[in-house]
């Protein structure tokens, strides 16, 4: 078994944790994780893969191990946590490469290849949305603050960044949430907890409006560019439902979607299933 590494790089001026696993020399493949996670979210994954494939799992700027600069200093932003990321895979030397995106990493991902479509050979999306059809009625509160963004709408949203929120992330349309180990959540919440960890993520809750407004572009570099896309989708997703999944193959006819009788974080109780997919895809 190839073996994972835990290294830390230096982008322009901001540490960036990441995991690292499989021959240099091997196609790549760049894991994005989502919110409230971290890298940590593909240590099932990433094993599954390392015999095919060079895979890197950075954690996003303000998240896991990377750097949380504090908010005066660096504006939280889904369009600065690109930038870091594009220059990441700049500075490990990753010209070309496919890339998996979840939650918070399909915006920062689908911006990648808008800026530079010709480094992308194909795109997973596992429940990382593009679509206005894929938002549940559980983006209500979010789009309210975004609607009026008050000290009370913003205050409302904290609900969002409670332990107990977390858990039911981790388990909601799980069928036996016995399945689905702790470890990952408590995790997630130790990272939330640590001061200003929350007006970090609530900057974002409120800057997720601008990936919507994006979305439109993202869907025009489908019909344009048409890659290999493999939607692998938790069709229990309280946030991204399955419409989200399916309208990626009205614009791209590459595009296939598989469903898995699971949640929001897919790879918990699916990580077997979503690697074998990925290499027959891949293949």
């Amino acid at each position: 078994m190839t073996p994972t590494t835990y290294r830390t790089a230096v982008v322009d001026g901001f540490k960036v944790f990441y995991r690292e696993a499989g021959a240099p020399g091997a196609p790549k493949l760049l894991l994005l994780h989502g919110f409230p996670s971290a890298g940590h979210m593909f240590r099932d994954l990433i094993p599954q893969l390392a015999d095919r494939f060079h895979i890197v799992a950075p954690d996003l700027p303000g998240f896991g191990q990377s750097d949380m600069p504090a908010r005066d200093t660096f504006r939280y932003t889904f369009d600065n946590v690109a930038r870091v990321i594009e220059r990441f895979t700049e500075v490990i030397g990753f010209d070309r490469f496919a890339i998996y995106v979840f939650d918070y990493g399909a915006p920062t991902g689908f911006r990648l290849t808008l800026s530079h479509p010709e480094r992308i050979t194909a795109i997973i999306s596992q429940n990382g949305n593009a679509y206005e059809e894929g938002l549940s009625e559980g983006w209500t509160p979010i789009k309210a603050y975004w609607q009026d963004p008050s000290p009370a709408n913003r205050e409302a949203l904290r609900t969002l960044l409670t332990p107990e929120a977390t858990r039911w992330q981790y388990t909601y349309g799980v069928p036996d949430p016995a399945v689905v180990s702790p470890d990952g959540q408590n995790l997630d919440n130790f990272y939330l907890a640590r001061p200003g960890a929350d007006d970090v993520q609530l900057d974002l809750f409120g800057d997720y409006k601008s990936n919507v407004a994006l979305y439109p572009s993202f869907q025009s570099y489908f019909r344009t560019h048409k890659p290999a896309f493999l939607a692998a989708w938790g069709k229990n997703d309280p946030f991204f439902i399955p419409p989200g999944a399916e309208a990626f193959t009205r614009d791209n006819p590459n595009a296939v979607v598989q469903f898995f009788d699971t949640g929001h974080f897919a790879l918990e109780t699916h990580a077997k299933e979503i690697a074998e997919s990925i290499r027959a895809f891949l293949k």
